[in-house]
């Protein structure tokens, strides 16, 4: 599997010029990334200004939606958009894509803030649609090589959150809360989860040292094709299993899946010739071990369930993205090296995101500490993202030309 983009082989083809919108929109993640962290930025700052009186509505939709529409969900398109094309080895992102991309994301994400939620999650359906045709066509048309069979779960992901988001335009859903509870999970978790196992299982092993998890022998593709689809079936269907009342059985199959997977896709252990490993790859495991904690502990308290899985979604999801986005951010301006270094100011961050996701699970066991756990948590991950901004600010602009 030939990925320059992240390998840094030379090749001959003239790359686009660096202050041209071809060269922006052959790598979409400068543009989301960046509009993905001052979402999120945003989305938790209602919180303060709900409880300091400066809001007229309970944000709690409006933030449930930023964090994972507007914040999660531009990351998966950034991250698709760059490596996508470069996987299946099909021409790049054109600058009308780009520009047809990055508006639904924006005008999705201030429909919410505005508290047009049909409006918005129309908005995010068209992007997520409007990503995958992208995708397929390359694949189907332009395709040398084919993608890592993988990726098919990171395909999955946006399925889920185009199928959620849709369901969620329902009235009938919306009065019916198993439906309403299925599509939450999927637009909620199953946008990012199937990704989360399907990018990290390629992206992990060269986070942790090794190279990429490709394939070397068609037997081993249809093996990691068959485990992908398994995965990906499994998790909807342990979504299902919660929706429709075995909440245990969901939350069970769930966590089962994402530590089974990635067990057998990804080596853990360090062999000898292997690079050292930084404080982001020490991240990786507290990301990897708070989205499970979150999964394990969340059906022993159904009733704070939303509390408890923010250890999920802010040190899970959101710890996770931040270090797969820095990989992307150093391997492409040049800087790979600078990944593995070990740095008090990336465990200071790491550190950040803990605090978030602890501090925010916090109120399902002390529920007189709601108030007040909202706001440390939403100050914790507001500094976390706007310093990950300004350690990355270089990067965001400088490319390597090889």
């Amino acid at each position: 599997m030939n990925f320059p983009a992240c390998k840094h082989k030379k090749h001959k083809s003239k790359a686009p010029r660096k202050d041209g919108l071809r060269w922006l929109a052959s790598e979409p993640y400068r543009l989301f990334f960046c509009s993905g962290a001052v979402w999120s930025i945003i989305g938790v700052s209602l919180w303060p200004l709900f409880y300091a009186g400066q809001l007229g509505f309970y944000p709690n939709i409006v933030h449930s939606r930023l964090m994972i529409e507007a914040f999660g969900a531009a990351f998966v398109v950034g991250f698709l958009g760059t490596a996508g094309p470069r996987m299946a080895t099909a021409p790049k992102l054109t600058p009308p894509e780009l520009f047809w991309l990055f508006a639904l994301h924006q005008a999705s994400a201030v429909c919410h803030l505005r508290l047009h939620h049909a409006l918005g999650d129309g908005f995010f359906i068209a992007l997520l649609v409007s990503l995958l045709l992208s995708l397929v066509i390359r694949v189907v048309k332009f395709r040398k090589e084919m993608p890592p069979p993988q990726m098919l779960l990171a395909l999955t992901g946006l399925g889920c959150g185009i199928a959620g988001a849709s369901m969620l335009l329902l009235s009938s859903v919306v009065i019916d809360l198993q439906r309403l509870r299925l599509a939450n999970l999927l637009l909620y978790q199953g946008l990012l989860l199937p990704p989360m196992l399907g990018i990290g299982s390629f992206v992990f092993p060269r986070m942790l040292g090794g190279d990429f998890g490709d394939p070397k022998t068609p037997a081993q593709s249809r093996s990691k094709l068959i485990r992908s689809v398994v995965a990906a079936m499994l998790m909807v269907s342990s979504f299902a299993l919660e929706a429709f009342g075995q909440v245990m059985s969901g939350y069970a199959l769930r966590a089962l899946v994402v530590a089974g997977y990635l067990l057998m896709e990804v080596r853990w252990r360090k062999s000898p010739g292997d690079a050292l490993r930084g404080s982001l790859t020490t991240g990786l495991f507290w990301a990897l071990g708070l989205g499970l904690l979150g999964l394990v502990l969340a059906p022993f308290r159904y009733e704070q369930h939303v509390s408890i899985e923010h250890l999920l979604y802010a040190g899970g999801f959101g710890l996770l993205i931040l270090i797969v986005a820095s990989r992307v951010l150093f391997g492409h301006s040049g800087d790979l090296d600078g990944f593995f270094v070990r740095s008090k100011w990336v465990r200071f961050l790491v550190f950040l995101s803990i605090l978030t996701a602890t501090t925010r699970a916090t109120p399902a066991w002390v529920p007189s500490t709601t108030v007040s756990h909202h706001l440390y948590a939403a100050w914790t991950w507001g500094l976390l993202a706007l310093l990950w901004l300004i350690w990355h600010r270089r990067r965001f602009v400088t490319r390597d030309e090889e």
